[in-house]
């Protein structure tokens, strides 16, 4: 049986990365340890804070593969001779792993009373606009350049002519 997919569409080209990263997030593991919080810092500021009593930071590593932010904890069993009548506190080790949108950054990371703070950042790509110019097929003169932005596609300084769809003529350029 084969398996539906939101990024099967022909007008969605080049989404097969968020397709793989959705399958990556739905197998991770659903394992609740260490808990965490997100916390939203600023216009375009995010704070991770992991819950790691226990831990210090050398037992502690923060790491960006590549689009995924990899926190690890290991600790050291050193019993030093100790005989444990009930042991409750088990120094266990742990992986957790956020993945990280494009433009999301890590600033800073910090431990403070038990807990793990990370600091994100998104950075806002300003618009681009860039010309795409459009040739003539073999034997003919060179074409028109038409401006490509967010807001609005023309022809050089002409306003666009209305689409031959809703006129019924055909459309000059």
């Amino acid at each position: 049986m084969s398996r539906l997919s939101a990024f099967n569409s022909p007008l969605l080209l080049g989404f097969d990365h968020f397709e793989r990263v959705l399958d990556r997030i739905s197998k991770s593991s659903a394992e609740g340890y260490p808990p965490y919080n997100i916390e939203q810092t600023g216009e375009n500021g995010l704070r991770i804070t992991l819950a790691v009593a226990g831990f210090s930071m050398d037992d502690l590593t923060v790491a960006l593969e590549d689009n995924q932010l990899v926190i690890r904890g290991r600790q050291v069993e050193d019993d030093n001779g100790r005989i444990f009548i009930h042991r409750g506190i088990a120094a266990r080790q742990f992986q957790r792993a956020f993945v990280l949108a494009e433009g999301i950054e890590v600033i800073d990371a910090h431990m403070d009373s038990g807990l793990l703070h990370i600091d994100l950042v998104r950075q806002v790509p300003e618009p681009k606009v860039r010309n795409i110019p459009i040739g003539r097929a073999a034997g003919g003169e060179s074409g028109q350049t038409i401006t490509v932005s967010a807001d609005s596609v023309s022809a050089g300084d002409a306003p666009p002519a209305p689409s031959r769809a809703r006129t019924g003529h055909a459309r000059e350029v």
